[in-house]
């Protein structure tokens, strides 16, 4: 199922142009979206206000669109709360996200989306108070994402430079949880995401 999924993305985006990228993927975005994964919200909902928490916040149009898609993996592995055996095991939805966008996007939105999880292993291992302020949904997924880091995992960690915003990104996603949140519609992002796209994409 969730192969089926990312194939057929990827089939879709293949070989389109700017406009029709951003299209496709906010479709996506959109449509499957309508599920939740956290306790408050839809993951729509959730994606477009972290969007919004990052715009507000003046970050890059790199890190806007980090925090617009970086739970797509979610969506491509079809992971929610509907779904049997939910939360009971890590699929690494931030390695899946980021891995199907490398192909479009470069790294400094790459890898904020693959280093959302670890931030919030990060945190919760350097800030004793900051597990508490976790949902319910991010506190059972701490848990089966490998917990606190090992301080050869932290160390590994401070040495990547992708750290920093990745951390901005992860308090977005704390934040990015309110229900009846107003928000700006999808196509508002459309030409940051575009400024972002790799020229020598498939």
């Amino acid at each position: 199922m969730t192969q089926t999924i990312r194939d057929e993305l990827r089939d879709r985006l293949a070989g389109v142009d700017d406009d029709r990228l951003v299209e496709v993927l906010f479709a996506f975005m959109y449509q499957r979206g309508q599920s939740n994964y956290d306790e408050c919200v839809t993951q729509i909902d959730h994606a477009l206000q972290c969007a919004e928490l990052a715009t507000s916040d003046e970050c890059s149009d790199q890190a806007v669109t980090a925090a617009l898609f970086h739970d797509i993996g979610h969506l491509l592995l079809d992971e929610h709360d509907s779904q049997t055996g939910f939360l009971s095991e890590d699929l690494n939805h931030e390695e899946a996200g980021a891995t199907l966008l490398q192909d479009y996007f470069p790294e400094d939105v790459t890898e904020p989306i693959r280093l959302h999880v670890p931030a919030k292993r990060y945190l919760c291992t350097t800030d004793a108070s900051y597990y508490d302020c976790l949902s319910v949904a991010s506190k059972r997924s701490f848990e089966v994402q490998g917990g606190q880091l090992s301080a050869e995992e932290q160390a590994k960690l401070e040495a990547n430079p992708g750290l920093a915003i990745a951390l901005r990104i992860r308090r977005f996603d704390d934040l990015g949880k309110q229900a009846d949140y107003e928000t700006p519609e999808i196509h508002t992002y459309a030409d940051c995401v575009k400024r972002c796209l790799r020229p020598d994409r498939p």
